[in-house]
């Protein structure tokens, strides 16, 4: 008896390539392969499962209408399509945050901390602690937020997440240890209040 094996996956390019020659079924491919993701970045991102739902809607709606061109030499689509979502999040803050001060951009590429081992927050994710960790993450500044969760939850490298946040990868080092410092004092303000009552 000859053992099965499983057909090749179908790359995304090629899954492109098919969707714009008109093949339903590779967009549905498509959005079943990067759906979930995008949606959990952008919900851990805006906070609103209507907004990330929106977000990924509209990403995906400007692949089909070819309103968004992907370069794969540039990079990976789901890189891509994080990018755009990022972006449309951005636009859909702007009218509220024109109204908040923002605390001054963080470049400075002098704090390098260790970053490459994965810190708590993989683990608290995994438990009941998950709602207590997505509370403190809304509440760290968006350009901590973004890099905190696409290293964290998507295991994307410093060079990809440079790539999506359109940074240099010192600052997104910069801004990964901070964001982690900052999420960390607010889960541990969190248990001390919890405790506390």
């Amino acid at each position: 008896m000859k053992p099965m094996t499983t057909p090749p996956a179908i790359s995304d390019v090629d899954l492109l390539r098919q969707m714009r020659a008109g093949e339903a079924s590779a967009f549905a491919a498509l959005y079943r392969r990067h759906q979930g993701p995008l949606f959990r970045f952008a919900l851990l991102r805006c906070g609103s499962a209507d907004t990330a739902a929106d977000i990924v809607q509209e990403a995906f709606m400007g692949l089909l209408t070819g309103r968004l061109q992907f370069d794969p030499l540039r990079g990976l689509l789901q890189h891509f399509l994080f990018g755009v979502a990022r972006n449309l999040i951005l636009k859909h803050e702007e009218p509220r945050l024109r109204h908040v001060p923002l605390p001054e951009p963080d470049d400075d590429d002098s704090a390098e901390l260790a970053c490459d081992a994965p810190g708590p927050l993989t683990r608290l994710l995994d438990n009941e602690a998950a709602e207590e960790v997505r509370r403190a993450l809304s509440l760290l500044a968006p350009h901590y937020r973004d890099v905190v969760i696409l290293y964290e939850m998507h295991d994307l490298s410093y060079a990809e997440i440079a790539q999506v946040c359109q940074l240099d990868i010192g600052t997104v080092r910069s801004r990964l240890s901070r964001g982690r410092d900052a999420l960390a004092k607010r889960l541990a303000a969190h248990r001390f209040t919890a405790q506390a009552v």
